[in-house]
């Protein structure tokens, strides 16, 4: 291995740090990224309308199990993501707004997976409430 020669003191000093890139510029983003962002975020927020809306059908309008609470034990949750996932959208379309203008990889959501494991457990206990009302 060889080691650099020291530079010529009339040549002026030498920093022998690398250059860092360039800092990372805000710009616009295209405008169908954005306007995709913000349909995905409309399309989050119409899930959020739905789920309450459903949950609020269930609780109120839907026929009395033989489970004194079992309209709410499916109701509830359903509202209860339907508000998760209206605060979580918005942010959601922020960082990925965010992302878009400084050139960065856009964030992973979270927001699939809960819908995916609220709907199933729902889904199961509204399963197990029809099936428990036909013993008898």
């Amino acid at each position: 291995m060889t080691t650099p020669e020291p530079s010529d003191p009339a040549e002026g000093p030498t920093d022998p740090t690398p250059t860092p890139a360039a800092a990372p510029v805000e710009r616009e983003p295209d405008p169908r990224f954005s306007y995709a962002n913000e349909r995905t975020f409309l399309a989050w927020i119409r899930t959020a309308l739905g789920l309450i809306t459903a949950g609020l059908v269930v609780t109120q309008l839907f026929p009395k199990f033989d489970l004194p609470f079992g309209r709410r034990l499916i109701g509830l949750p359903m509202i209860s993501l339907g508000v998760l996932i209206a605060l979580f959208s918005y942010t959601h379309w922020q960082r990925n707004e965010q992302a878009m203008r400084w050139g960065r990889p856009l964030p992973p959501s979270f927001l699939p997976r809960l819908v995916a494991i609220v709907v199933s457990v729902v889904a199961v206990v509204g399963f197990v409430l029809v099936l428990w009302e036909g013993i008898d």
